[in-house]
């Protein structure tokens, strides 16, 4: 156990002092909280700039004239009878941000307008403009045919669609579908990458000791199956490490974020005092974007969602790295690498691929399965977790994927052992299984 621990150790110090682990570390946190930041920036910023965006309407159809209204964000100027070409130049100069020509129509009802601008419009102020000559247009053929707008307007209605997560004490819970979605995509994405990653730093490493004949001295110090099980647990503490902090610091910046403004403190939303800089706990209130931004985060149980990807990871990554060690041992060069680690990773593609089926149906027979079979459910659970998963069906999916990690490392060990001190032999899968054979 002491020689594993050396293994381990140097593993584990020669990884995370490197460069690229600091700046993935300090990297990842600030992505991750960007998710839950910039939405909620952008939605307190959204119709509150202090710019008023001053628009001339050149309508030469005259039907429009009266129908783009004007409020704090935006001015409109109707300017009957001025050619487009000096409203264009007003453009130019800065007396206008932008002007909006309709051109006469050749029928009776226009089929285009054009926005002159010097800076980039806006798209909410492209949305408007379509919607409210869409609209005018469509009130205008409504009375053509004799029926009132206005009846129309009445009969259009909204719906909306909540949907209550029930489990078996009748406890319910609002889950919104979209974010499930997102949600279990990026964890299957970021458990496919981290296997990948760390695991070929394994078979890396491995691969590299043998190439450079290092490994002859290490193995007269150190069994194989010692060698091999003290890479693969440095490395996955390596990995452990990274996510943990991640966790850390993303959970600082949200705190602090919160904290900033207001988020955090229930008094203050409920009284909507002054908060620090521009912001304020009345702007956050009143902001129906917002609100439904922390509707949306306090929906997600991170709990569950942290502690299954900790625990799914850790033994799936357990798993493949003792299978890219055994690959390593087996080649000279990442070259001759491709067609043993080709079967290895199509359990991990079938998964990826499989998780736009199973976001859509994460409790059918195929979502099911593909999280319980050991090569695919790292991946395939991960997916299903934000949708609410059976306690039973986590239990027995995390015992299948650790007994088939003790198997595979039994069976990778008799690889390792032997493949280790072979050189310049191309090897077939017929001499492999002889291997496994030998006690």
């Amino acid at each position: 156990m002491n020689k594993i621990g050396l293994i381990i150790k140097r593993e584990y110090l020669t990884r995370v002092r490197k460069r690229s682990f600091l700046i993935m570390t300090f990297l990842g946190p600030l992505l991750m909280a960007a998710m839950y930041i910039i939405p909620i920036m952008l939605a307190l910023n959204s119709g509150s700039s202090s710019q008023n965006m001053r628009i001339a309407v050149v309508d030469e159809s005259h039907w429009f004239e009266d129908s783009f209204k004007s409020n704090e964000q935006r001015t409109f100027v109707n300017m009957p009878g001025q050619p487009i070409d000096s409203v264009k130049e007003m453009v130019k100069t800065g007396v206008f941000d932008m002007a909006l020509y309709v051109p006469p129509t050749q029928l009776n009802i226009p089929s285009n307008a054009v926005v002159y601008s010097i800076r980039q419009v806006p798209m909410e102020m492209e949305t408007y403009i379509s919607s409210v000559m869409q609209k005018e247009i469509e009130d205008q053929k409504l009375m053509a045919k004799g029926v009132d707008p206005e009846i129309v307007s009445a009969v259009k209605t909204s719906v909306n669609l909540s949907v209550m997560r029930m489990d078996e004490k009748g406890n319910e819970k609002e889950t919104f579908t979209q974010v499930q979605f997102t949600l279990g995509i990026v964890l299957a994405l970021l458990v496919y990458m981290f296997i990948i990653f760390f695991g070929g730093q394994v078979m890396q490493g491995v691969s590299e000791e043998k190439t450079n004949r290092i490994i002859e001295v290490i193995i007269s110090s150190v069994k194989p199956f010692q060698l091999m099980m003290g890479k693969i647990i440095g490395v996955s503490l390596v990995a452990l490490t990274q996510f943990v902090l991640w966790i850390l610091l993303t959970g600082v910046l949200y705190v602090g974020f919160s904290a900033f403004v207001g988020l955090s403190n229930p008094e203050i939303l409920s009284q909507g005092t002054l908060m620090s800089q521009e912001i304020t706990s009345t702007d956050i209130v009143n902001n129906e974007n917002v609100q439904n931004i922390l509707q949306i985060v306090h929906s997600i149980d991170f709990g569950t969602i942290i502690v299954s990807f900790l625990v799914f990871f850790i033994l799936g990554y357990l798993l493949y790295a003792t299978l890219y060690a055994a690959i390593g041992s087996l080649v000279d060069n990442n070259t001759d690498s491709q067609q043993f680690t080709l079967p290895v990773t199509v359990p991990l593609m079938v998964a990826i691929i499989s998780s736009f089926y199973i976001v859509n149906n994460p409790d059918g027979a195929l979502s099911v399965w593909l999280s319980m079979i050991p090569f695919t459910s790292p991946i395939s659970m991960m997916v299903r977790i934000p949708f609410g998963v059976p306690i039973w069906q986590i239990v027995v999916s995390v015992l299948l994927l650790a007994a088939t990690f003790v198997l595979m490392t039994w069976l990778a060990a008799k690889i390792y052992r032997t493949g280790i001190l072979m050189y310049g032999k191309k090897l077939s899968y017929k001499e492999i299984f002889k291997w496994l054979k030998y006690k």
